[in-house]
């Protein structure tokens, strides 16, 4: 990767709803390498900080990109969402949901190239799904429609990959090598991961975003109790095996309300 700089940088940003107060007064700078991991409790304010960051919703502050993110009237950031956010009764097929990740740069009614074909092939045959690319994605599982929508989010070779919740339906036996290929993308692209699968995502990622209402960046994939605390980071992290985990009490505080 390239040597290390800013790619995305926010400057007292501040998102509301209806006057209600998402994330407020945020200074994050998000670099070339990074590995983020962002948690933090329901209502927090995780999807505005990612909203903002990805230029789809107002907000106050400023908000800089840099040249490297640049590709004509948009940029170059690769966005996962989660499932139950994708109208799965929506007539099109895995293929054409791959290919859809490049209608940014080519426009919405543009036809797609013999290569552009080739590219989301294979890509889906890198994730095991070439076989039912013809499908409609009301015919498929959960864990191959997770597998289409990372295929989708990278076919455009962005230079920031967001992940919103990525494992939801990933099942076990692909879980491993989704994770393994996370760590592949991350040799060319930077990463942000939101989770609520802390004890997991701290062995993968480098540095931790904690969000809840306010935002605090912590440049280790080790919190400690104290630290979240001192966050106002109340969550709880749950993990198996030999994943370094913290479990916080329950917080009774007001920063978890009325936050989206």
């Amino acid at each position: 990767m390239a040597e290390r700089s800013i790619i995305i940088s926010l400057r007292d940003v501040s998102v509301s709803y209806d006057g209600i107060m998402a994330i407020e007064g945020v200074n994050l700078d998000i670099y070339n390498d990074d590995f983020l991991g962002v948690i933090g409790p329901n209502g927090g304010g995780k999807t505005s900080l990612i909203k903002a960051i990805m230029g789809g919703v107002k907000h106050k502050g400023e908000i800089t990109y840099s040249t490297i993110l640049n590709r004509g009237n948009h940029h170059k950031i690769g966005y996962m969402p989660q499932i139950s956010k994708f109208d799965m009764k929506f007539p099109i097929s895995i293929e054409e949901v791959v290919l859809s990740g490049l209608q940014s740069e080519k426009g919405f009614l543009s036809r797609y190239s013999a290569e552009d074909k080739s590219k989301a092939h294979e890509l889906l045959k890198q994730m095991g799904i070439l076989d039912i690319a013809q499908r409609p994605i009301g015919e498929v599982s959960g864990g191959q429609m997770q597998r289409a929508l990372l295929c989708r989010a990278i076919i455009s070779e962005p230079k920031l990959l967001i992940l919103d919740e990525p494992t939801n339906f990933v099942d076990n036996r692909f879980e491993n090598e989704f994770y393994a290929l996370l760590q592949q993308l991350h040799k060319r692209m930077a990463i942000i991961i939101v989770s609520h699968d802390v004890g997991t995502i701290t062995s993968l990622v480098k540095s931790i975003v904690c969000v809840n209402h306010s935002v605090h960046r912590h440049d280790s994939n080790i919190l400690t109790e104290e630290q979240l605390r001192n966050y106002n980071c109340p969550i709880q992290i749950v993990s198996h095996g030999h994943i370094p985990h913290t479990v916080l009490a329950h917080h009774t505080g007001d920063g978890c309300k009325h936050h989206k």
